[in-house]
């Protein structure tokens, strides 16, 4: 498993579940303090979760670095408490770590992001320890697929979903490739 929060988990759950060797993805809450949070105490900013998305996949066709690097891709980590029109710390860049060894491997992926110049800006993804994740509502899985006709979906999802697929067309299942 691997945990990761880098804005809205609907454009988020899309974008990983897109990857090779990806079974499942599941949004949720994590990173704070409130147990079992809902989706209204999330847009009260009074959780300390950000929204987030468990991934479960398999290691032999996908590896740690190669999850996180896509989670890089699919978000803007440099953006500090937010992307894109989702402003706040419940829309944060974090990885979730289990070992030192994924603890070490998110460090390097930073540093060589920041040294490459692929952004203007240093990465601010926070790197913390993975604690617990809260499912969200029925409503917020696989909302991607469901609601390709919502505005945010067509307008911002979309958008980051496309730009994986662009960037590591080899990682991507066969049938999301045009």
């Amino acid at each position: 498993m691997a945990t990761f929060a880098g804005g809205c988990f609907w454009a988020m759950q899309e974008c990983l579940i897109e990857l090779k060797g990806v079974h499942k993805v599941i949004s949720g809450y994590s990173g704070g303090s409130k147990a079992n949070p809902t989706y209204a105490e999330m847009l009260s900013k009074t959780t300390g979760h950000a929204e987030a998305v468990q991934v479960y996949y398999d290691p032999q066709l996908i590896s740690f670095e190669q999850l996180t690097k896509a989670f890089f891709y699919a978000h803007d980590p440099t953006q500090l408490n937010g992307q894109g029109p989702d402003i706040g710390p419940d829309y944060r860049s974090i990885v979730f770590f289990r070992s030192p060894e994924e603890y070490n491997t998110i460090r390097k992926i930073i540093t060589n992001i920041d040294s490459s110049g692929i952004y203007n800006k240093p990465v601010v993804t926070e790197i913390l320890p993975y604690q617990m994740i809260y499912g969200a509502e029925m409503d917020h899985q696989d909302y991607y697929k469901k609601n390709s006709w919502d505005p945010y979906i067509r307008n911002v999802s979309r958008l980051k979903v496309m730009k994986l697929r662009e960037e590591m067309p080899a990682l991507i299942k066969k049938e999301y490739l045009n």
